[in-house]
């Protein structure tokens, strides 16, 4: 297994995002630095996954669970299917020792029309489109409580997303440890704010406000069960789950990566299944099934029923778990799109390192700034959660691929092949019944991804360019300037 391509040029020591000491001694390798410890690093996943979704998710849980009892089981069967694919990625993370996460493994082991459509799906939408909603979200908590009569202006919205996106941005270009401080910070900030619930949750249950977790009372159902929808409620928490595997996209930053890895992930999923199960038990106690699925801010009616003057520690609550999981999704995602370009999949300008900046940020904050421009972005959501969800499963049957291709890799990192196979037996009862419950979403999400074929083969497949086409594409070399590095792949 390769590591790719070497980067060209002689770097300097004095840039956070990159280093002139090399892997190997004397070859003058220009590579990211590893500055990521472990705090860091279970900053990194908790700061991604505790986002907008335990804030959003509850809802939509619920009301495809159709009772309380069942829509806590699916948050904690969630929680430790996720904690069984966050180790599948771990072994992958550590035998192919790249940033870019899953489409890295994808393009390895199955070669480059899947990974570059796992890439081409997240650049194209997914990764831009998330973070616009996420920073929409920390905008509209924050106008919030200064429009308490109507909805903030959608001008003000876009405009305060934007300044959080720029912002942030800024802070990921300057410094990975600022970016990683930033992180670590409004991750403690988002974890206060969800252990206020919970402990309001307990008080409300030694009150004895705890109707809806009698065994009783919780399986009592608002509409009948239907395997679709029960299928629908695992994707909706799976969503809160989003980002467990975004570690993976710093790997190569990661110090200790054999160690750190695995021990971040042991340490950090447990964590917010803890939080996310008594998170919601902590919404029952206070509100009904029936209050709950009326409400579009659940943490919000929550803190009005609860807190009374305070409530408005709730939409800062979300304002700065929010923030932060901009930042992480900013942090990790670019990461994603250097990869890209540095094997050849996405233009080569944004594999540059700069002494103060890595491009692929840059290109990452624009087109995520255009999607502010878009109207329907949780159509787009839904369209590319199928297929996103999808790449998790591809990326696991890799593992189980690699084991029987090169059974004598040396990976640092060896899981049992039963929990490959237990996850991928969830997702496909997941994507299937998902595909039956909802398939017109499913359906444009897959013509989206495949909008990308045409695209590889024409880009990337395609050798004998005419040079009218190589020079348009290399245009950015204009940009390069004496203190800035790029892979040629």
């Amino acid at each position: 297994m390769t590591d790719g391509p070497r980067l060209r040029g002689n770097a300097s020591a004095d840039g956070d995002t990159l280093s002139s000491e090399s892997t190997e001694e004397g070859s003058g390798r220009v590579a990211l630095k590893k500055e990521i410890g472990l705090v860091s690093a279970c900053g990194i996943i908790v700061g991604n996954i505790i986002g907008s979704g335990i804030f959003v998710s509850p809802k939509g849980v619920l009301e495809n669970a159709s009772s309380v009892g069942l829509a806590l089981i699916v948050w904690i069967v969630t929680g430790v299917i996720t904690a069984i694919g966050a180790l599948c990625y771990a072994e992958l993370g550590v035998t192919i020792p790249k940033s870019g996460g899953d489409y890295s493994y994808v393009k390895d082991i199955f070669g480059g029309l899947a990974g570059f459509l796992r890439l081409w799906i997240a650049v194209l939408v997914i990764y831009p489109t998330n973070q616009a909603v996420i920073a929409l979200t920390f905008s509209n908590y924050v106008l919030q409580p200064l429009f308490p009569s109507c909805f903030p202006p959608e001008n003000g919205l876009r405009l305060l997303a934007a300044v959080c996106l720029l912002l942030l941005t800024w802070v990921n270009c300057s410094s990975v440890r600022w970016a990683t401080r930033v992180q670590d910070v409004f991750t403690t900030g988002k974890l206060l704010a969800l252990g206020l619930i919970i402990i309001m949750g307990f008080v409300q249950i030694c009150k004895g406000e705890y109707y809806w977790l009698e065994p009783a009372h919780a399986f009592e159902t608002f509409q009948p069960y239907d395997i679709g929808q029960i299928a629908l409620s695992f994707l909706q928490g799976s969503f809160a789950y989003g980002g467990w595997n975004f570690l993976n996209y710093v790997t190569e930053e990661l110090v200790d990566p054999y160690k750190n890895l695995p021990r971040a992930i042991f340490i950090s999923i447990p964590l917010v299944t803890f939080v996310y199960v008594f998170a919601n038990i902590a919404y029952v106690t206070a509100m009904s099934p029936q209050e709950l699925l009326a409400s579009n801010a659940v943490a919000v009616t929550f803190g009005e029923k609860l807190l009374g003057v305070m409530s408005w520690i709730m939409p800062i609550s979300v304002a700065l778990s929010t923030f932060g999981g901009v930042n992480g999704s900013l942090f990790t995602s670019s990461r994603l799109f250097f990869a890209g370009a540095r094997e050849g999949h996405l233009p080569r300008l944004l594999a540059m390192i700069h002494v103060k900046r890595l491009v692929s940020r840059v290109f990452n904050c624009i087109s995520t700034l255009l999607m502010l421009c878009t109207s329907d972005m949780y159509t787009l959501i839904n369209y590319v959660g199928f297929i996103n969800y999808l790449f998790y499963g591809v990326t696991v049957a890799g593992q189980i691929v690699l084991r029987i291709k090169q059974p004598d890799l040396y990976r640092p990192i060896k899981v049992s092949l039963v929990w490959p196979v237990i996850y991928l037996l969830f997702w496909a009862f997941l994507l299937l019944f998902s595909l039956y419950s909802e398939p017109v979403v499913c359906g444009l999400g897959m013509a989206i991804m495949l909008t990308g074929v045409p695209v590889y083969f024409l880009g990337v497949f395609w050798d004998n360019k005419p040079q009218c086409f190589n020079t348009f594409i290399g245009m950015e070399t204009i940009f390069t300037s004496d203190d800035a590095h790029y892979y040629d792949p």
